[in-house]
């Protein structure tokens, strides 16, 4: 097979991850789904216990209404990004909009908030949350973050939460990224990598894709690929066990998706990481 066929099956292949995962979350949004965990989600317990322990505060979670936190996440960037009153903030992947809506109130009726995500029943619910509340300064807009529609150098700081795993091409996901950022602007991401290379059986597995779990990439080639798309004294603030999170809050879940993978938990501990980290656009 030549170089032609070989690229054109690898983005056929890429669209068809994109595409499930964009049906996935679709019906998320429309409540016919739990959150990227499993059955149960993650973050979505009544008392919001999952969400406190990646980060999150009591009484910031008390400001945003529940329909914006669907259990999505893998950490709480916005606590390590420092937003100012004025500043424009980007969130890649804004999914129902709970960091969109925190980030509204840091910055202020005199900032701007912008969310970009690819599921338009997700832009619908986080459209919804944000004119209910009256916060005229956040706007959800509908993309794909490998070409953001956000003007060049526009933005003072970036934060997404859990998503770029989720997209086949990261690098041109950090080279938006970068173009879409003044000189000098930062970006707090939370994130899943890999420490280590994963079974075949979850590499496979569609469901392990859309779960922020098989789509991941090898630690030292993700931050490869950040400093190649211009960024500076990159930082890992946070940085835990993801697999092993995910036992303490759904372990039934965990237990039937290494059954349906026939690995043993030994084959995942200490594999999937998930890591908070902070950049700088070089000037």
């Amino acid at each position: 097979m030549d170089s032609s066929h070989v690229n054109l099956a690898a983005g056929a292949e890429a669209e068809r991850l994109v595409t499930a995962v964009r049906d996935r979350y679709g019906r998320i949004a429309e409540g016919q789904e739990a959150g990227c965990c499993g059955p149960k989600g993650v973050c979505g317990s009544p008392e919001g216990t999952v969400a406190l322990g990646l980060g999150y505060r009591a009484e910031e979670l008390a400001e945003v209404p529940a329909e914006a936190n669907l259990g999505l996440g893998c950490g709480a960037p916005l606590r390590f990004l420092a937003l100012q009153p004025g500043e424009t903030v980007l969130d890649l992947g804004s999914g129902p909009g709970l960091d969109a809506l925190l980030a509204a109130r840091q910055v202020g009726p005199g900032g701007r908030v912008i969310g970009v995500d690819m599921t338009p029943a997700m832009i619908e619910k986080s459209r919804r949350t944000a004119a209910r509340l009256g916060l005229g300064h956040v706007e959800f807009r509908l993309g794909r973050l490998e070409a953001l529609p956000v003007e060049d150098g526009s933005v003072d700081a970036v934060t997404s939460n859990c998503v770029i795993n989720l997209v086949p091409d990261k690098r041109a996901v950090f080279a938006e990224t970068a173009r879409v950022l003044r000189a000098g602007g930062r970006l707090v991401i939370s994130d899943v990598v890999l420490d280590r290379s994963l079974p075949p059986a979850i590499e496979k597995d569609v469901m392990a894709y859309t779960g922020c779990v098989s789509g991941a990439s090898l630690r030292e080639d993700y931050f490869r690929q950040v400093a190649e798309a211009g960024f500076a004294s990159v930082e890992v603030v946070r940085d835990v066990d993801y697999m092993a999170a995910l036992e303490k809050v759904t372990p039934e879940e965990l237990s039937a998706m290494r059954k349906r993978w026939g690995v043993e938990a030994a084959d995942l501990l200490g594999a999937v990481r998930s890591v908070t980290f902070r950049a700088v656009k070089a000037a």
